[in-house]
């Protein structure tokens, strides 16, 4: 299997390229608030995975798969925060939101199969 085909690494491609369109459209002074750890945290998600899938033991794997599951709950946290402070719309909002939430359901069916190999070796 190659890295493009992973179903989770994919969803969080796609979400980086969601937000990064709403980074670009917000002011210099939001950026520097809050738009430049959104975005760092939000790309941090699939840097994770893809590092950790270039790992061969299942435990190094899935310490970057841990690391991205960090920067997903940063992600959220973010997230709201936007919102609270009206710096996105309610439609972004849920779309963000229930994507993120996706991301977490496919990572932690990838780190539970990830551990199931070391019943394979």
């Amino acid at each position: 299997m190659l890295l493009k085909d992973l179903e989770v690494y994919k969803l969080t491609r796609e979400l980086s390229k969601k937000v990064w369109e709403k980074y670009e459209c917000m002011n210099w002074e939001d950026k520097k608030i809050i738009g430049d750890q959104w975005i760092r945290a939000i790309d941090s998600i699939s840097a994770n995975i893809a590092e950790g899938f270039g790992r061969f033991h299942y435990l190094d794997k899935n310490k970057f798969n841990y690391n991205a599951r960090g920067s997903l709950f940063e992600s959220l946290d973010w997230t709201e925060k936007l919102f609270e402070r009206k710096k996105i719309t309610d439609k972004e909002y849920v779309l963000l939101m229930d994507k993120l939430k996706q991301c977490h359901k496919k990572l932690n069916s990838y780190i539970k199969m990830t551990k199931s190999q070391l019943n394979k070796n």
